[in-house]
């Protein structure tokens, strides 16, 4: 066998000649083997990180509920009012008029959309606290914290079909990143340009939820722009789209959905407007709840025009970060500060990604926390040229916790 000659097998012996096949073939091993030793811890700091993830409790308290526990102090204390079965007690039994506002127990489209911190706030500090009647009276100093978990995990049981998907998991509205969560909401979000020419463009959004996992939106775009020191108005490419929870969990704190949408080519391109065709637009969406109230959002799409020749097919991947902060014992107004990460990139030769992130600071603005306003800064941090940092803004109204004039005050 000639020398360099690395047909034959490994050894692991080296032999005099250090540039023998032997030799040589024991020392790859041996980087071959660090190399699987490399790839084996970090496939294990991998499983560490992935491990709360999968098994994270989303809700935690310092003892499981015991909703038996809580239907004796139901029967106790609120059984007078919302009636055995939490439909409400017979008007004729009662000695006030039960307000709009006042809970079916057994409605699970909704009841489900509540979060527990949601229902704890109201038996805390009385229906007030969160901008219904007085009817709802205080009573945080004769239970105790635990006392109030098992109750919401008695009251909790009332719908009868646990497919819905929990409040929980409706995490906290990123300015650009879709979630998961099926809405009851209208949103109006601006975007205005803080480079270069200047231009606004406002999404009025309208987003409404349907059977046990689904919702259809449709989003309107009205875009105005300074163009060669003309001002230019119109409306954008119309979306149309229906979104379907896939999974969720509030054991573990996941929710996966899929959305398919198709843009109308009712925007003037001649402006920028729009596309000049029909464009189809699916993706994936993935959120995470952590016990400590940390979230992260994933969302994985594509942008589909039917003719390419008048605009390219593209990927679009978006990510966030985030944490709510509330008041003593998670009840309160939420202040939730994130992070966008946003990535799109054509589909043709010699295209490039385009980054950029987006910090951004969501805050309940409602005593009912259903209007809620968040702000951030867009900002490009690959191939700016042509690209400009915009202020995003929005006014959220999560129409199904009453109206926009409804539960402000304390």
């Amino acid at each position: 066998m000639k020398r360099g000659d690395c047909s034959c097998s490994l050894g692991l012996k080296p032999v005099p000649d250090a540039g023998s096949c032997r030799v040589r073939g024991w020392y790859r091993a041996r980087r071959i083997m660090a190399r699987r030793r490399t790839l084996l811890a970090c496939v294990a700091v991998l499983l560490a990180a992935c491990t709360p993830i999968l098994f994270a409790q989303a809700l935690k308290y310092p003892r499981p509920p015991d909703a038996r526990k809580g239907e004796v102090l139901y029967k106790n204390g609120c059984i007078a009012c919302h009636g055995s079965t939490g439909k409400g007690a017979p008007q004729t039994s009662t000695e006030f008029e039960l307000p709009d506002s006042f809970p079916d127990f057994t409605r699970c489209d909704q009841t489900t959309a509540e979060t527990n911190a949601a229902y704890k706030d109201v038996v805390v500090h009385g229906g007030p606290a969160r901008g219904f009647a007085q009817i709802m009276p205080s009573f945080g100093g004769l239970l105790t914290s635990e006392q109030i978990d098992d109750l919401i995990a008695y009251v909790r049981s009332f719908c009868p079909d646990k497919r819905w998907p929990r409040g929980e998991l409706n995490l906290p509205r990123a300015l650009v990143t879709e979630k998961a969560y099926p809405e009851d909401e209208v949103v109006i979000s601006t975007a205005m340009k803080a480079t270069g020419a200047p231009g606004i463009t406002t999404d009025v959004i309208h987003e409404q939820r349907f059977g046990v996992h689904n919702q259809i939106e449709i989003d309107v775009p009205i875009n105005s722009q300074d163009q060669d020191h003309h001002w230019n108005s119109g409306l954008g490419d119309i979306t149309f789209a229906v979104k379907r929870v896939m999974l969720s969990s509030t054991r573990t704190g996941s929710i996966l959905s899929l959305q398919g949408g198709v843009l109308a080519p009712v925007g003037n391109s001649k402006y920028g407007f729009g596309n000049g065709t029909t464009t189809f637009e699916p993706f994936a969406a993935f959120d995470q709840l952590f016990p400590t109230n940390t979230f992260l959002q994933f969302q994985l799409g594509a942008d589909l025009p039917h003719r390419t020749d008048i605009a390219p097919q593209s990927l679009f991947w978006r990510s966030t970060v985030g944490q709510t902060f509330m008041g003593k014992d998670r009840l309160g107004r939420m202040w939730s500060p994130m992070v966008e990460f946003l990535a799109d990139r054509d589909l043709v030769d010699g295209a490039k990604t385009n980054w950029d992130v987006l910090p951004e600071m969501q805050v309940t603005i409602s005593a009912r926390q259903h209007v809620r306003f968040d702000i951030g800064v867009r900002t490009p941090m690959t191939n700016p040229a042509g690209r400009d940092k915009q202020v995003i803004f929005y006014v959220l109204w999560d129409w199904a916790d009453g109206k926009l004039w409804e539960g402000w005050r304390k």
